[in-house]
């Protein structure tokens, strides 16, 4: 039986992309924790869990370093004053580099998850292998494949996460620091 992180199981609710003879009928999340650990081996549970922090650090590495690169960029262009208008184009910004730089680490996250066992052995070594493999049978630019979903769905992430934080920031020195 393959290998499957409980981060990874499918929802009752939405379709399987798995054939009826490979589905494996959790009656819920509790069953499918306890099928996994004893079918698959406790260390199962944690399949994807390194990568899945390193998706995180380059996340909000690209996120938070590239917000602050573009706010100042348009600060400096002379257009733009620090206001939402500032803040909405440079969150914009920055879910577009966060996405070319995620899309990648999210791939090796989402394979490793979902990898086979062939023959008892995994399908891929490590994360690298993961990439390797991808760039040399799908292609380098596979490694964006979904670049344009992905983007619509965190780029509104970080425009409501940068003006929310923004907006806090604001009536944090105006209530706290003014005095």
């Amino acid at each position: 039986m393959a290998g499957w992180s409980v981060l990874s199981l499918a929802s009752p609710c939405l379709p399987t992309r798995l054939p009826a003879d490979q589905r494996r009928g959790y009656k819920n999340v509790f069953n499918a924790l306890v099928r996994i650990a004893r079918e698959e081996g406790v260390p199962t549970l944690w399949r994807g869990c390194i990568p899945t922090m390193a998706r995180a650090v380059v996340v909000n590495a690209a996120q938070l370093a590239s917000y602050s690169q573009s706010k100042q960029f348009l600060l400096d262009s002379g257009y733009f004053s620090d206001n939402i208008l500032c803040h909405f184009c440079a969150s914009m910004i920055s879910g577009l580099v966060t996405t070319a730089a995620s899309m990648p680490v999210d791939i090796v996250k989402t394979r490793i998850q979902n990898m086979r066992m062939i023959d008892g052995k995994p399908e891929y070594k490590n994360g690298l292998d993961v990439l390797a493999k991808v760039v040399r049978y799908e292609g380098f630019f596979s490694l964006w494949k979904g670049f344009t979903p992905y983007y619509a769905r965190l780029g509104p992430h970080t425009v409501l996460t940068f003006i929310f934080l923004e907006q806090m920031n604001k009536a944090y020195k105006r209530l706290f620091l003014s005095g």
